[in-house]
């Protein structure tokens, strides 16, 4: 999309201004009146933290937006990177701060198989290592979206138990990580890694969008990242591997 094209996309409704920092490059996305304003990634081989607002920068000067035009935010909040979900979701803190604006979570296995649509069967994927992967399956839903689906609630998944979970003509989406990866080749499943050239921020926006106008926003203060596992540290100290949900075995 051009700059000037996205300067005549933008339609009505809030400008939401969307980030996310779970997966392997991080991106930012503008999103107005159900349409994509614009999208930036950021720069890949250097770490989040310092790529993260220079590709933000970029973003809104490239379609002459200013921050304080932004209305409301919308964070990938995991699960995901540990390090990446820390620094998105107090980016985004300290951006809707002054003034101070609402902001919504959005799952991030949600907003990843998204890249897969239009599928009967989606299951996106991210590598949570030790030979396991984050997970959550979705169905087709009437809207033409995807709706969680039972046969794969969110949670962590042991890879060599993967390809038994997914329903036929499954559509595999995310970035598994090498074990997974050979998991799912030795069983005839192909991984759609999402594609450079479309940020996952975007789909990030999408369902953002969809979550303000049911009004699920809050004051940004409120965002937790979702971390599923817990850090190895913290697994140390307390004796528990995970937070609200269980491991999917």
């Amino acid at each position: 999309m051009s700059e000037r094209q996205g300067r005549a996309d933008r339609g009505k409704g809030p400008l939401i201004l969307a980030v996310d920092t779970a997966t392997e490059l991080a991106s930012w996305a503008l999103w107005q009146g159900g349409r994509l304003v614009g999208e930036r990634l950021a720069e890949a081989g250097r770490p989040t933290a310092e790529t993260l607002l220079p590709a933000l920068d970029a973003l809104l000067g490239a379609f002459a937006v200013t921050l304080d035009e932004v209305e409301g935010f919308a964070v990938s909040i995991g699960p995901g990177s540990f390090t990446g979900l820390r620094i998105g979701v107090a980016t985004v803190k300290g951006l809707a701060f002054e003034p101070v604006r609402p902001a919504v979570a959005v799952p991030t296995l949600a907003a990843l198989a998204a890249h897969a649509t239009p599928a009967e069967h989606v299951a996106a994927v991210l590598d949570a290592r030790r030979g396991e992967v984050y997970a959550a399956g979705f169905d087709a839903a009437p809207d033409g979206g995807l709706a969680p689906a039972d046969w794969l609630p969110e949670g962590v998944v042991r890879a060599a138990d993967l390809p038994a979970r997914l329903p036929a003509g499954c559509r595999v989406v995310g970035e598994p990580g090498p074990e997974a990866d050979a998991v799912l080749a030795a069983a005839g499943v192909a991984v759609r890694t999402p594609p450079h050239a479309a940020s996952t921020a975007r789909h990030v926006a999408v369902l953002g969008e969809r979550a303000f106008a049911a009004g699920e926003a809050a004051a940004a203060a409120a965002l937790v990242p979702r971390y599923v596992r817990r850090a190895e540290a913290e697994v140390k100290r307390t004796g528990e591997r995970f937070e609200a949900c269980r491991e999917l075995l």
